[in-house]
């Protein structure tokens, strides 16, 4: 029974069942309901009799404890009681952020607006090296307690094993990508040893553009769910792209607003490499262990093909190559612009 409820987790989360669960905490619903984009939890924009929206995200139920949520939204809150543009959960009268309806567990959030950053633009860059320099000022001040770190083992040797014992690998591809994450991993663990030491704080831990709001108030980082510990540039890499004069150059204008608020150890320049790799083999082992949940084969139809698994192959072997070379150099006076 347990396996049947784990391949449909979301089964029996009807759209009487999300409004009932909304109405539940108080809200009162005029019947508007609109999916949003999420794989990993259900998340849903739903109309109020006020005329207003609130988003509602119901929580994948094997993922995270019930400390792990609540540490996810202390720390949202605690951001956005010092006035730090992130989205955290509305908190009820009785005090609480997270539900629970129907065997669900689910948080209530603000509807907010906004739009992709352009990530090409060095000044919205600066604007978000100044939110990202204060949200790593919080971060650091005390740890996570329960939510995992970002390290080798939870996002390479981990996944790694998972994926070679699920089936979605084609067979004449195993040894060679079994070889490649050896040596990967080798490379990995060299990185990291080059930018030690340099401390783990609390971070948003998935800060790439669709986790990020623009306004003309700037940025709005929204969804907290892979907060983790890990070293800071994980928050940064993200935000750059192109040839490696493109990348230093967005680099050098995120920390000028960045270093406003938090230091920041260039050493930490090394790991960009190595947890780029790493996110792509957590990503593959990510919808591998997933595959099972309807949602997922629909979504990600081309996964279990030898076409994707030869281009991951070949993406992972430019990333070996790419760790092999000098890491980025981060000139201070590179970008000057202002915002």
């Amino acid at each position: 029974m347990q396996a049947m409820i784990n391949k449909t987790p979301y089964k029996n989360l009807s759209p009487e069942v999300i409004l009932d669960a909304v109405e539940s905490v108080g809200y009162r619903c005029d019947g508007r309901l609109l999916a949003l984009n999420s794989f990993e939890n259900r998340v849903y924009q739903i109309g109020l009799n006020s005329g207003e929206s609130v988003v509602s995200k119901f929580y994948r139920n094997d993922r995270w404890s019930l400390d792990h949520i609540l540490e996810e939204h202390e720390f949202a809150l605690e951001l956005t009681e010092l006035e730090i543009p992130v989205v955290a959960p509305l908190v009820s009268k009785t005090g609480q952020s997270l539900h629970h309806w129907n065997g669900f567990r689910f948080a209530i959030y603000p509807r907010c607006g906004g739009r992709a950053p352009d990530l090409e633009n060095l000044d919205h860059l600066q604007r978000l090296g100044v939110a990202l320099g204060r949200i790593h000022a919080v971060g650091a001040t005390h740890p996570f307690i329960s939510r995992p770190t970002l390290n080798v083992e939870t996002f390479g040797v981990e996944p790694y094993r998972f994926l070679t014992h699920s089936t979605v690998i084609p067979q004449e591809l195993r040894t060679q990508y079994n070889t490649l994450v050896h040596e990967l991993l080798v490379q990995i663990r060299h990185c990291f040893e080059r930018a030690e030491p340099f401390q783990s704080i609390r971070l948003h831990g998935d800060c790439h553009s669709g986790n990020i709001l623009w306004s003309e108030s700037g940025p709005l980082f929204v969804d907290f769910d892979d907060a983790r510990m890990g070293p800071a540039i994980q928050d940064l890499w993200m935000c750059l792209s192109g040839e490696r004069d493109e990348q230093e150059l967005q680099l050098s204008a995120i920390l000028k607003g960045y270093l406003q608020f938090y230091h920041f150890n260039a050493r930490e320049i090394h790991l960009i490499e190595a947890l780029r790799t790493l996110r792509m083999i957590h990503y593959a082992a990510w919808i591998a262990r997933r595959w099972d949940d309807p949602a997922f084969p629909r979504a990600f139809p081309w996964f279990d093909a030898p076409r994707y698994w030869d281009n991951h192959i070949l993406s992972l072997r430019e990333q070996l190559t790419l760790m092999n070379e000098p890491p980025l150099e981060w000139n201070p006076h590179a970008y000057m612009g202002a915002y």
